[in-house]
């Protein structure tokens, strides 16, 4: 375990009858957020779930603050919060009941810290889950994962169907929270302007294979969206693309950059991480 890495992933494979996580490496520095993204299927929700060992894996390792993830599972959940796409507190529990249920089960959990978090967010403290706005419910999970010290945030969808002032709400929150170079945040999402604003490094996944691990910048020039006439379209430019895409007028593709340096001829754009991830989906 490299002391500057908060996560590890270490040729990590889970196999479901129609699905293989496989061989899945990468790590997460200290102090970064990082995005993990792909379409639906690409395996991102069973990574977090492995994460947090509610699924086993079937060979590899992970470790996190440089402990293994199943054997030092308490260590790690002591300093680990999470947040998903829905509230996973029964909805007839208040905003206090909450934190009467959960708090004991963390050494330092700060009641301050959680004071402080549910007067910013506006929460009633004595309203039922159930009867709180999806928004509302997302920050008392943040509230919660922020109130006992977690060093690593694992979010699974937290943002989608938030509105946009409680997205940019929420993205600040996580930019104040690894400004201390010392937390880190893995955030799988389906909306990737979050994580153009917010994230420092890219994991993006397809069918459960690693396709890119890295800085966000190396991602965006690791590929061009390369675009021309339907005759210029040779058997060997088109061996090379990813997700192809033909009309009567035209054609385009997503071609690694590399290979883009052979077809000066073409249009070449840069494309966004929406681009890359359409593309290589539909491979």
């Amino acid at each position: 375990m490299n002391d500057n890495n908060i996560l590890e992933f270490r040729d990590i494979t889970k196999h479901f009858p129609n699905f293989t996580l496989d061989h899945l490496t990468f790590h997460l520095p200290r102090g970064y957020i990082m995005g993990l993204i792909g379409a639906n299927g690409a395996g991102k929700t069973t990574a977090v779930r492995l994460i947090l060992n509610m699924l086993d894996p079937d060979g590899g390792e992970i470790r996190v603050f440089g402990l293994d993830s199943r054997r030092q599972e308490k260590e790690i959940k002591e300093q680990t919060g999470a947040v998903f796409d829905s509230s996973f507190f029964p909805d007839t529990w208040t905003v206090d009941d909450t934190e009467r249920a959960i708090s004991p089960f963390y050494r330092e959990w700060n009641p301050q810290t959680f004071r402080q978090m549910i007067r910013r967010f506006r929460l009633p403290a004595r309203t039922k889950i159930g009867e709180l706005s999806r928004g509302m419910q997302m920050k008392l999970m943040l509230a919660c994962a922020l109130s006992h010290n977690a060093r690593l945030l694992i979010l699974d969808e937290p943002t989608s169907g938030l509105d946009p002032a409680t997205r940019d709400e929420f993205l600040d929150i996580l930019q104040e929270y690894i400004s201390d170079g010392e937390k880190s945040v893995l955030f799988s999402t389906h909306i990737t302007a979050d994580l153009e604003r917010t994230a420092d490094y890219i994991t993006c996944l397809d069918r459960g294979k690693l396709i890119y691990t890295g800085s966000m910048e190396g991602l965006l020039q690791k590929y061009y969206l390369i675009k021309g006439r339907p005759d210029e379209l040779t058997p060997e430019l088109q061996a090379r693309l990813y997700g192809l895409r033909q009309t009567p007028v035209g054609f385009e593709g997503l071609i690694e950059a590399r290979a883009a340096a052979h077809y000066n001829g073409y249009l070449l754009d840069p494309p966004t991480i929406d681009d890359i991830i359409i593309h290589i989906s539909r491979r």
